[in-house]
């Protein structure tokens, strides 16, 4: 009976693994479009900075808008999340031209 139960609870998360990984990658191939359509009016320079805050930070959370905050309220956050995202000054400095950039 034990068995059973733990067969049938593997098979269940098996399932909602799945099911969850699929919706994610639906929802952020729409956008990807859009935004790259976007990256190619950037600056070579702007293009890389959006694309590291793009792979950087979505890993962990949602991307925010970069109007969202101040320029003034970005610069403790991206210091904040460069030491978590393991990124050196250089990606952090090209990060935070992007989202100045967009303000």
């Amino acid at each position: 009976m034990k068995v059973k139960i733990l067969i049938l609870t593997a098979v269940v998360l098996f399932v909602a693994a799945c099911g969850t990984q699929k919706s994610a990658s639906a929802t952020t191939s729409t956008p990807a479009v859009t935004e790259t359509v976007k990256a190619s009016e950037l600056t070579p320079e702007l293009a890389e900075g959006k694309n590291l805050y793009e792979n950087s930070c979505a890993r962990c959370h949602k991307l925010y808008d970069p109007k969202k905050f101040s320029q003034e309220e970005w610069k403790p956050i991206l210091t904040r999340m460069q030491k978590k995202a393991k990124l050196d000054d250089t990606q952090i400095t090209s990060i935070s031209n992007y989202i100045t950039s967009q303000l």
